[in-house]
Order: structure tokens, then sequence, then C-alpha cells
């Protein structure tokens, strides 16, 4: 799998970005789309909460979105 990821980098003339981080984004983006942190846990593999939580990075506009009273959906 890591071959074919770094070809499609490649192709696509990405540098940098590991696959690692591709986790943490999908990460915070499955939080911020509100679904549930065990589920999200669940896919993404990590061993517990405490540690998905630490690579979860919620956007501003969802955190300001929220305070608001608005889910940001459309």
């Amino acid at each position: 799998m890591r071959a074919s990821y770094t070809k499609a980098m490649k192709k696509a003339g990405i540098a940098g970005l590991t696959f690692h981080d591709l986790r943490h984004e999908a990460t915070s983006r499955f939080c911020e789309k509100g679904i549930p942190v065990m589920t999200v846990q669940a896919i993404t593999g990590h061993k517990s909460t405490q540690m998905m939580k630490r690579y979860t990075h919620i956007s501003g506009k969802v955190l300001v979105d929220a305070v608001r009273g608005s889910r940001g959906d459309g």
C-alpha cells in the first residue's frame, strides 16, 4: 500500500504529505461531521479515545458554527 501511495503522490506532484497525515485529516473531518467518537475511533484504528483526540483538529469555522448553534452544513 505504501508503494501505491508514494506513486500516487509523485504523480499528483504532492511532496511532504504522509499517509499518516491523511489519517489525521480523516479523523478531524469525521468528528466535524458529527460521527460518534467511538465510531470514529473504530474507523481510524486509534487504540484509545485519548490518542484519537490528540490527533483531531476541528476547523475554526466548525467551532464558530457550533457556538452560534449552526452545523454549517450548507
